[in-house]
């Protein structure tokens, strides 16, 4: 007798960030594949946490997450956006963006249901979309000028899609969506059920005078929206697995169910932390993030124009999609582990973002890191001068 796995499971594949950071871990290398943020854990956020633990505050919470940190939280999009949020209707507290996002999807989607994604896409996405069940069509953004293939977006629309999910900004590219933008997306939404669901976890990282707009600053979008987002990047706290969703009563009722039977519900200390982040770190702890991850980008992406491996320099996030088609392979797989080689430097191949294996000519990298490893990390790279 063979004891045999599902079927769902083989629309699960080792994503190419894990595959990519172990082999970094091997060669004892820098890893720029995951997207790990190396900023100081805030003292406040710390704090938070520490006491709550010392306090006791160690059981179950409820499912959607404490209500401080839901009121902490729509009390941001007021003072950050204007954006005014219900926290007892419209907030769920997670584990994680991930988290948050795959508890919603199992609300919205049934088996059969069709999503559409932008490529280049953040694979979690897919993957948590294809374990659904459901057909994931794509639409095209040019890693060139960051173009939207609008007319591609409205041939992908047929009665059967129940949701966008967009990236903003976007992992890998870097692409933040302009308010023109999202105004012509909801122009092409118009009139449908169809829901946007909007990964803002970047919201913080928006470079060279860019704007971040939630999607619930939108008018024509306001009402058929979620926004996922969540702590691990601006707090640098990804081991946490703290995110939430904002979203209409009526889904966070039902993406509530999925969130306490998957997670019970988040961890409780450490929603104290988030507490104490959200209400005691200014506007001023906000745009230092930015200016410094600013001031990386440009170090990473002038670095990477030297030795000929051209970047797409992003306008948000903190990572650099690279032509790294003069580095020896047949595909994009053999080049970056030939990279983690010759340099000890880790990155994505960058078809881990697409669904074509054959795009043999891209990598992404983490820029994200403290400033003395990613010197340390441009001078290995400059040692190749491709």
């Amino acid at each position: 007798m063979c004891i045999t796995v599902s079927r769902q499971q083989s629309a699960l594949h080792q994503s190419a960030i894990r595959f990519m950071s172990i082999a970094c871990a091997r060669a004892g290398g820098i890893n720029m594949a995951q997207g790990v943020c190396d900023l100081d854990l805030p003292r406040e956020v710390e704090e938070g946490a520490r006491q709550a633990i010392l306090d006791g505050f160690n059981i179950y919470t409820a499912a959607e997450g404490v209500s401080s940190l839901r009121k902490a939280i729509a009390k941001k999009y007021s003072d950050h956006y204007g954006i005014s949020i219900d926290p007892g209707e419209g907030v769920m507290v997670s584990a994680g963006a991930t988290g948050a996002f795959y508890a919603t999807m199992l609300a919205l989607i049934d088996p059969g249901d069709e999503v559409i994604l932008f490529e280049p896409f953040y694979g979690y996405h897919r993957s948590t979309l294809e374990s659904l069940g459901c057909r994931v069509r794509y639409v095209d953004i040019s890693l060139k000028d960051y173009h939207i293939d609008f007319s591609g977006l409205e041939k992908a629309i047929t009665p059967k899609t129940k949701a966008v999910v967009i990236n903003n900004p976007l992992n890998p590219s870097g692409k933040v969506f302009s308010r023109d933008e999202l105004d012509e997306l909801g122009r092409l939404l118009d009139g449908s059920n169809i829901a946007l669901i909007s990964d803002e976890i970047y919201e913080h990282f928006v470079f060279g005078g860019k704007k971040h707009i939630p999607v619930l600053d939108v008018p024509s979008l306001k009402k058929r929206s979620i926004i996922v987002s969540g702590f691990s990047k601006i707090f640098s706290i990804t081991g946490w697995r703290l995110g939430y969703a904002l979203l209409p009563a009526r889904i966070k009722e039902a993406a509530v169910k999925y969130n306490d039977l998957i997670y019970v519900c988040p961890p409780a200390p450490l929603q104290a932390g988030a507490v104490k982040g959200l209400r005691e770190l200014g506007m001023d702890y906000y745009q230092q993030v930015a200016a410094e991850h600013e001031e990386k980008r440009d170090l990473f992406c002038g670095v990477l124009e030297k030795i000929g491996l051209t970047p797409v320099v992003p306008d948000g996030a903190y990572y650099a999609m690279a032509d790294i088609s003069p580095i020896p392979g047949k595909n994009d797989l053999e080049k970056v582990m030939n990279l983690l080689e010759k340099t000890g430097v880790a990155s994505v191949p960058g078809s881990a973002f697409y669904r074509s294996n054959d795009l043999t000519g891209m990598a992404r990298f983490c820029f994200a890191k403290k400033m003395p490893e990613l010197e340390e990390a441009c001078r290995r790279l400059q040692q190749i001068q491709a």
